[in-house]
């Protein structure tokens, strides 16, 4: 495999919410495979939500910590990911906010960043926060695309569509 390219800073870019759920690694994929056939970046998102300990400052200091050295781990590994399956390194970003709220500045903040991948859950009854949150009651103040994979797809469901 040929060395991993760096994303210019002016690029076209695919923004990707991670978590630790399943269906992440799907919207992952996509935009992986969409980056790739496109010559555009990726960006990886992850929001770490305040905590309600602000009356402990310790507790709250630990906690912040705690889930800095999480979310750096999540992404280090899912960077892994994006440069096997793309060929690059994707730009990694954390923010301490609410989802809605952070997902939507960096959209502000970034002009670069063209397209939202989300990923819903396999559950038909409800397909998660963010894509009920952000699709729904967001969708017409969203000033970019924003692409909702399935999260009955497989793998090779999503090479084939992308």
């Amino acid at each position: 495999m040929s060395e991993a390219t760096q994303i210019p800073d002016r690029r076209r870019k695919l923004l990707v919410c991670v978590d630790d759920t399943p269906e992440c690694r799907l919207a992952l994929r996509f935009a992986c495979s969409r980056a790739h056939h496109t010559g555009s970046g990726v960006t990886l998102l992850r929001v770490m939500e305040p905590g309600d300990f602000q009356h402990w400052m310790a507790v709250e200091e630990r906690r912040r910590d705690e889930a800095s050295a999480e979310a750096e781990e999540l992404l280090q590994g899912l960077a892994a990911e994006v440069n096997r399956w793309a060929n690059l390194m994707p730009e990694l970003v954390v923010r301490e906010g609410r989802w809605r709220d952070e997902i939507l500045a960096l959209i502000d903040e970034d002009p670069y960043i063209r397209v939202l991948v989300l990923a819903a859950s396999p559950n038909s009854d409800d397909p998660g926060p963010l894509v009920s949150e952000l699709v729904g009651h967001m969708g017409t103040t969203m000033h970019i695309p924003v692409v909702v994979v399935p999260g009955t797809l497989t793998a090779e469901q999503i090479d084939e569509i992308t």
